[in-house]
């Protein structure tokens, strides 16, 4: 049974949408359920979907000379898709995967850019929803090309502290563009200096 309570309040948290309106709009989205583990997009292929979380945790990442290089985790309440795919409507060389019991809602790139044509009010947050998803792109580039991994792990810690209980290790530190080893080592120093002061 679908429940777009959260979904219809987040698109109204970009812009006003008269009920009738917006109520036709969430017939469109698909209510998926996905186990831990299972993927919602693969090399390969062209992601035509944008999704609303729900419930859960996404991993979106790739795999480069037989590493995985994570370049976000997506939780409750968020829009999210592979960008570069979607927009460009190419192959994607990145994964979208359920580190835990996920619910999404997907709607089809087609059906999204028909309503947008209709309704200038979902126009609207179709480009607000998007121009988020392109800056959070954008500053989490930034950080790792300007902030050394211990600021990048404190930042992480404020944020997000949620993700060291719900994300192993592993993919914690490929996040943050470290080794396990080396995310190991900088918890123990920065938790000795924390003991020492």
């Amino acid at each position: 049974m679908k429940n777009h309570a959260n979904l219809r309040n987040k698109i109204l948290g970009y812009t006003q949408v008269d009920d009738e309106i917006l109520t036709g709009e969430l017939v469109h989205y698909d209510q998926i359920e996905l186990s831990k583990g299972e993927t919602l997009l693969t090399p390969g292929k062209v992601e035509n979907r944008f999704y609303y979380l729900e419930k859960g945790c996404v991993c979106y990442y790739k795999e480069q000379e037989g590493e995985i290089k994570v370049l976000e985790f997506y939780t409750e309440d968020v829009f999210f898709t592979d960008l570069l795919s979607y927009v460009n409507e190419e192959t994607s060389n990145c994964y979208l995967k359920a580190l835990e019991e996920t619910i999404v809602f997907a709607v089809n790139k087609k059906v999204a850019e028909t309503s947008f044509e209709n309704s200038h009010q979902l126009e609207r947050f179709g480009r607000l929803s998007m121009q988020e998803a392109f800056m959070k792109l954008f500053t989490r580039v930034e950080r790792m090309t300007l902030r050394s991994n211990e600021e990048r792990y404190l930042r992480l810690l404020e944020k997000r502290p949620e993700l060291f209980q719900r994300v192993p290790n592993y993919l914690i530190a490929s996040y943050l563009g470290m080794t396990p080893v080396g995310l190991s080592k900088l918890r123990k120093r920065l938790s000795a200096n924390i003991s020492v002061t």
